[in-house]
């Protein structure tokens, strides 16, 4: 019954699958190829430190992704599990004096346990109500952050977090080492977002996203697959914080503000809603862009940032990737087309 029951959420759902599901296996094989190049290219032609933050909000971006392009739910209180795990990260790491790898999976851990009890409470609500309940958890997270100065450090924040990696220093000057010792990590996040859209669970989001009573009446526990993906979602979120916090050797309440929440969203917008590559392209054109403009001594960054961004909503509606991905299916089905009429 239940292999019945995937089968027809797999057939209900195929049409609104993410627009990169759509192209030839051979492009998102060439895709994929050209990606990871990017990344392993990335720090010789990006400083090191941008770099890294390029791949830490993209992973955060993919994060939000899960939640509000696979599922429906737009989470403004993500900042949590990412400000959670930045601190928890930093808090294990200077305490403990583990390698940083392993203080990233502490603050992940952490974030997903904080998720459970917040999915919980959310998910019972949909739409504006549920973002609102994700705002208020992580607003509350925020003040008592900035209460328990004795660990967080307050609003000088947590500093000093070592990036000792299995026994080696990686000091301030080897921010360039740090990222392909780090690149795993963002690698193994978008590995597991990628492998739970791409399962018959993802296949059931899809379901929950576009008709939840329809869902429900094919027997699927609604609000069940909701917490499990809103946990997987902190989890990663949890990973991309961890690597922020160390890559900066500090974490403060910024981390945790809802403002943090607001620009992944904003980021995940941009490249793209429902894609998964949507995340990290919008996460670079928003780091690229600010660093850019923080670097030109330029004091109105907010206004030409803000131009921008809606200049790219307004041109491109399924977001970057997502316009991209349907133009590179409309040549090719233009050129399939053409050979059926030459044949």
């Amino acid at each position: 019954m239940s292999a019945q029951l995937t089968d027809t959420v797999r057939v209900e759902t195929a049409a609104s699958a993410a627009p990169e599901r759509r192209l030839n296996p051979f492009v998102r094989a060439a895709l994929l190829v050209v990606a990871l190049l990017v990344v392993l290219a990335l720090p010789w032609y990006i400083y090191p430190p941008v770099a890294m933050d390029i791949l830490a909000w993209g992973l955060f971006a993919i994060s939000v992704d899960l939640l509000l392009g696979f599922t429906g739910l737009l989470s403004f209180g993500h900042a949590a599990f990412w400000g959670m795990s930045a601190y928890t990260t930093g808090y294990i790491a200077t305490q403990v004096g583990v390698p940083f790898p392993v203080a990233i999976l502490g603050g992940t851990l952490a974030a997903m346990l904080i998720a459970i009890p917040t999915g919980y409470l959310a998910v019972r609500r949909t739409g504006i109500y549920f973002a609102m309940v994700t705002l208020a958890f992580a607003q509350m997270l925020y003040f008592i952050a900035n209460q328990a100065s004795d660990i967080t450090g307050g609003e000088n924040g947590l500093q000093g977090i070592p990036k000792t990696f299995f026994g080696i220093e990686l000091v301030e000057t080897d921010s360039f080492y740090f990222y392909y010792a780090a690149l795993p990590i963002i690698l193994l996040g978008a590995f597991i977002a990628w492998r739970t859209v791409s399962s018959p669970f993802g296949r059931v989001l899809l379901a929950i996203r576009d008709n939840p009573a329809r869902a429900r009446a094919l027997g699927y526990d609604v609000e069940r697959y909701k917490i499990m993906v809103f946990v997987i979602s902190a989890g990663i979120a949890g990973l991309a914080g961890g690597v922020f916090s160390v890559s900066h050797g500090f974490a403060s309440l910024q981390e945790l503000v809802w403002t943090t929440s607001g620009k992944v969203v904003l980021m995940t917008v941009l490249g793209g809603i429902g894609t998964l590559w949507g995340g990290p392209l919008g996460a670079a054109v928003v780091v690229l862009l600010e660093d850019q403009l923080a670097s030109s001594g330029f004091n109105g960054i907010g206004i030409i940032t803000g131009a921008i961004f809606i200049i790219i909503v307004l041109l491109f509606r399924k977001g970057i990737w997502g316009t991209a991905a349907d133009f590179i299916e409309r040549i090719r089905s233009g050129m399939a087309s053409r050979g059926r009429g030459d044949a």
